[in-house]
């Protein structure tokens, strides 16, 4: 088992910054590729951007990308979402994903085995 969990999320005004982390415990956390996905109100959950055990590859959805950086530290068992210039299209409910399978497909919510709770970040105009 390994739980996940994010804090980082608030309200920011449009061009803002927020940084999310998401802390886990319960396994080795380096053999774990990450995600970050995210759901608003009414839609479906949508990829974000996700990383390998390593880090050294990363992916972004294409809304996201060049404003949002993923990192991780796994001396610290955390993985973080660098988000700059926020648009209020970015309010969500942000999740983070964990993944220790042999096959992993970065964009695809099914792919991660363990989930956190959420956490809420809020763009205003």
């Amino acid at each position: 088992q390994v739980q996940l969990l994010e804090s980082g999320g608030g309200l920011v005004q449009s061009g803002g910054s927020l940084r999310l982390s998401c802390a886990a415990s319960g396994r080795t956390f380096s053999n774990y590729a990450m995600g970050w996905f995210r759901q608003a109100p009414g839609k479906e959950r949508e990829f974000v951007a996700a990383i390998s055990w390593s880090g050294g590859s990363t992916y972004y959805a294409d809304s996201v990308k060049g404003r949002f950086t993923i990192s991780r530290d796994n001396a610290k068992n955390t993985v973080y979402l660098q988000m700059n210039s926020l648009k209020p299209e970015d309010t969500a409910v942000y999740y983070c994903a964990a993944d220790g399978g042999s096959s992993w497909f970065p964009t695809t919510p099914s792919t991660y085995e363990y989930w956190g709770q959420g956490t809420q970040v809020t763009v205003s105009s």
